[in-house]
């Protein structure tokens, strides 16, 4: 806990047998109150690993994609009760003691979100990110600030720190299945207007860190555009997209 408000971290994982442990150990154990693992049909030992190291584990029978895995995360840890929802890669690419202060930054009301940003204190190269996903994320970036009318340094980190009250109210269970979610996700708070904070987060590229290839990629790249376009005729009120409607405040 973080000041007596319940602190749950979300794993999207997909074939992450080898990297689990090391993210485990590098959790801070002293605020993570509950740790989820929804594994998405993966064909190594991820659910074996992270079952032996105590890890709540939900398993997709049938592989639905990363955004389909988020919204399984997502909606165990609301039934399972909680104020701060922080999601973790299992692969290790992202730093895990740093959920301890994006978490802080969730728990002292001041933001409704935080996303860890490798562009933040200009590290991400130095990291191994490769010149092409590091051109085409500034690229993206700068089009999407423009058409959503926000200054973020980047949509694309898998790093993110939700309140309770946000899940509750953003539609997380309308939209892609696959990698273009983590873009919509984003929108949505944007358009919503709740205050949407950043940290400097060093990431590792590495063999057994995951990563799409250059084909999804483009694909990726294109969804990411369609995205900020309909957020773009939203705020011109030019049309009505559901994925951005928010939901009536409750605690139920």
């Amino acid at each position: 806990m973080i000041n007596g408000k319940h602190v749950t971290v979300v794993m999207p994982a997909y074939k992450a047998a080898q990297t689990i442990e090391r993210t485990w150990n590098a959790l801070p154990q002293a605020i993570v109150d509950r740790v989820i693992l929804v594994d998405d049909a993966s064909p190594d030992d991820t659910v074996d690993v992270a079952r032996k190291l105590g890890i709540e584990v939900i398993v997709h029978e049938n592989n639905r994609g990363y955004g389909a895995n988020q919204k399984t995360c997502y909606n165990a840890a609301l039934s399972g009760g909680t104020d701060i929802v922080v999601m973790v890669h299992p692969d290790y690419q992202y730093e895990p003691r740093l959920v301890t202060a994006m978490a802080a930054m969730i728990e002292s009301g001041v933001y409704s979100a935080v996303i860890g940003s490798r562009i933040l204190g200009g590290k991400a190269r130095a990291g191994g990110m490769p010149l092409w996903k590091y051109i085409a994320n500034r690229v993206l970036t700068a089009v999407e600030n423009v058409m959503l009318g926000a200054k973020l340094s980047e949509y694309h980190t898998g790093y993110r720190a939700f309140s309770v009250e946000l899940l509750r109210q953003i539609r997380f269970d309308a939209g892609s299945d696959d990698f273009v979610y983590d873009n919509e996700m984003l929108a949505k708070i944007i358009i919503a207007g709740f205050p949407l904070g950043e940290i400097s987060v060093p990431a590792k590229y590495f063999a057994e860190a995951s990563s799409i290839n250059f084909s999804r990629s483009v694909r990726y790249g294109f969804g990411v555009l369609g995205v900020g376009f309909q957020g773009l005729l939203w705020r011109l009120g030019l049309r009505s997209d559901g994925r951005f409607l928010t939901l009536p405040n409750s605690d139920n």
